[in-house]
């Protein structure tokens, strides 16, 4: 992969020449309907909040090609991984199936995953219709393609209304909040203003008791990221001008053991430590960061706008959004990812498989997607109806798109040997964040990271 280029402001994205998804758009044209014999792809999922919306496409896409019906299965997150890893292996892997970047590379590298550089040129598809450096991302390096962008996401913080009204903090404070790690600038000030304890003292009063904590200001999410920490702490890293690896995609060398990473995450535990946001091991007692934001224990959660109906969702919280903070680098910051779909190698039925991915990719389904107002469509004109979509349930997404008006978007890390990484990193931010050791440990685990490309 070489991608070069990424999303510019949202006034260029929904001003792109679109003409289609080329061979896709239409499922009566992909040619699954000229199957000899009846024939049954299965398709997985993770998210059951676009479960229903991949459903529609499914039975669009059959209609138009009766021949060929697609059984979609969906899973939790760890479920879902678990359980592709292990049926990629003994070969009973579904059909096709939604692919992450943080996996893909791993898939191609065994050769689990088919290549659809073959079906894209005998079918003439393009690949240049999605918002810009969405379809770069899944070019592997060695030039191969294994999917078609299907949406895109960004990071943002979710606040409690209410709460941030009896705190005195207004909302258009929370659209310019500045962070450092030194002492968390403006953001931390509003971390500790919407913090109270048992007796009704805020972490910027006096008498405060960190010990006896009723809200916190910020959530802590039950996964500590491992190396990446998308919707846990990327944003104030990112921020300062830090990257994860020497070049992405396909970096060799990563930067754990940079100061401003470290800093960073210092900074990120300390909020534990003065109360502001829950431990570890309280927020792994069974609750869910979000669930915890909907429950009134947390005033503000960071989260992905694949969550926006999650948090829009709970009874009797009313709920608004704002960007990440402007960082030491002058700049907000957010990880830019974006999913899609892959063939499983083994497949029986590769030729439906692929016309089945084509239809997901296409401007039809990604406009049904976009109806249902879940997620963000890769192509721009499918994107102006999830934002219409959203408009009308009164959600504001603008906190989302602000880093592409911006410019301040970060590549998700794209490398080899992610599960690896992930094994070296996952133990090493517990051991931080448990006080069990210092952030400058991660040093070492920045050795042993690097020296899987050795």
């Amino acid at each position: 992969m070489r991608r070069t280029t990424r999303l510019t402001a949202v006034a260029t994205i929904l001003s792109l020449a679109l003409a289609g998804c080329g061979g896709g758009d239409d499922p009566a044209e992909s040619g699954g309907g000229t199957a000899a014999a009846p024939t049954e792809i299965s398709y997985w999922l993770w998210d059951s909040n676009q479960l229903p919306a991949y459903q529609a496409c499914a039975d669009a896409f059959h209609a138009a090609n009766p021949a060929v019906t697609v059984k979609i299965s969906q899973f939790g997150w760890a479920d879902y991984w678990t359980g592709l890893t292990t049926n990629l292996v003994s070969g009973t892997a579904p059909d096709v199936f939604t692919n992450h970047l943080n996996y893909y590379p791993e898939f191609a590298g065994k050769q689990q995953i088919q290549p659809l550089d073959d079906f894209i040129a005998a079918d003439g598809t393009r690949t240049d219709v999605y918002a810009p450096g969405l379809a770069d991302l899944w070019v592997s390096a060695d030039g191969k393609r294994y999917g078609l962008p299907k949406d895109f996401d960004t990071i943002a913080v979710f606040y409690n209304k209410k709460m941030l009204a009896d705190a005195g903090v207004t909302e258009e404070q929370m659209k310019t909040l500045t962070w450092n790690p030194t002492d968390g600038g403006t953001y931390e000030d509003v971390i500790a203003r919407l913090t109270v304890d048992e007796n009704g003292k805020r972490g910027d009063e006096e008498g405060f008791d960190k010990s006896k904590v009723e809200v916190y200001g910020l959530g802590l999410d039950e996964n500590n990221g491992a190396g990446v920490g998308q919707q846990m702490w990327s944003m104030y890293a990112l921020s300062t001008g830090w990257q994860f690896t020497d070049k992405n995609p396909w970096g060799t060398s990563f930067k754990y053991d940079d100061p401003r990473f470290q800093e960073t995450v210092a900074w990120w535990r300390g909020l534990i430590e003065k109360g502001y946001m829950p431990s570890l091991a309280i927020a792994r007692s069974g609750t869910s960061v979000n669930d915890g934001f909907g429950a009134g224990r947390y005033a503000l959660s960071t989260n992905g706008s694949w969550m926006i109906n999650t948090y829009y969702g709970y009874d009797g919280v009313e709920v608004g959004t704002a960007p990440t903070p402007i960082g030491p680098s002058g700049k907000r910051a957010t990880i830019y990812n974006g999913l899609a779909d892959s063939i499983y190698a083994g497949s029986e039925h590769k030729d439906q498989a692929w016309q089945w991915v084509k239809y997901l990719a296409s401007a039809d389904c990604q406009k049904t997607v976009g109806d249902k107002a879940v997620v963000f469509p890769a192509i721009p004109e499918a994107l102006t109806v999830a934002e219409q979509k959203f408009a009308a349930k009164g959600v504001d997404i603008s906190a989302f798109t602000v880093q592409i008006h911006e410019n301040t978007t970060s590549l998700y890390p794209i490398t080899d040997h992610a599960s690896d990484v992930s094994a070296v990193m996952s133990p090493a931010m517990d051991a931080v964040l448990s006080f069990e050791a210092e952030p400058s440990s991660l040093t070492k685990a920045n050795e042993e990271v690097n020296a899987l490309f050795q």
